[in-house]
Order: C-alpha cells, then structure tokens, then sequence
C-alpha cells in the first residue's frame, strides 16, 4: 500500500543508487508503518531541470514522498520521514562540490484511493 515516488535532479543518475535505495527503504517502512515489504511500491521520477533558491549553477534536489492509508499518528509519520532522510544519506554519491537538497515526507492518501 505504501505509494512512494523519489523525485530526484539529473545530475545524480551515476551518484543515487536508486535500486539499492528502495530495496533498503521497502523493509524501513514496513517495520515503521506495521505493513508487509511486497505492498511498498517505488517509482522515480528524474528531473531534468532543478534550482535551487538564487544559486546560478541550480543545486541537486532529492524528494522522496510516501503516501499511505490514513491510521498513522503524527509521530510516527515524522519518525518514517527523519529515517529516510538518513537511510537516503547513505545512497547518494554526489560529485565533488555538488550540494544535494534532500526532503521526504509522509501523507495520507485520499479516500477515493483504490488497487487492484
């Protein structure tokens, strides 16, 4: 059930381990949310165009976001948001000099949510 959608900037294709990245993420949020590993889902979206404030040279961006049913208190929420942050801190390679700007966050899926 976890929908999870990773928005990340062009310039870390060689410097994200993607795949490493969700399969470590999947079994983070399972035990976080009181869910099983086979209903986390992941997509990445690549972004070719990124800026960041007034910097002229623009700056990577990393968003990873995760949608679920509603149930989950507050801190719970913020406890999966905080581990992610760091568990992504671990796969991400930048290039030398390359800032990333690394953001997560858990919300509730609409009610109108349906799978098959």
């Amino acid at each position: 059930m976890p929908q999870i959608t990773v928005d990340y900037s062009a310039g870390l294709d060689d410097g994200f381990d993607r795949r490493g990245f969700a399969l470590a993420l999947h079994p983070l949020v399972a035990e976080t949310v009181s869910t099983k590993v086979p209903a986390c889902k992941t997509r990445f979206h690549r972004a070719e165009d990124t800026v960041v404030g007034d910097a002229a040279a623009g700056g990577s961006v990393v968003n990873v976001s995760i949608a679920m049913l509603p149930g989950r208190t507050p801190e719970i929420k913020a406890q999966l948001t905080q581990a992610v942050l760091e568990l992504l801190a671990g796969y991400l390679k930048p290039a030398d000099g390359l800032t990333v700007h690394a953001s997560a966050e858990v919300r509730d899926l609409d009610a109108s949510y349906r799978k098959n």
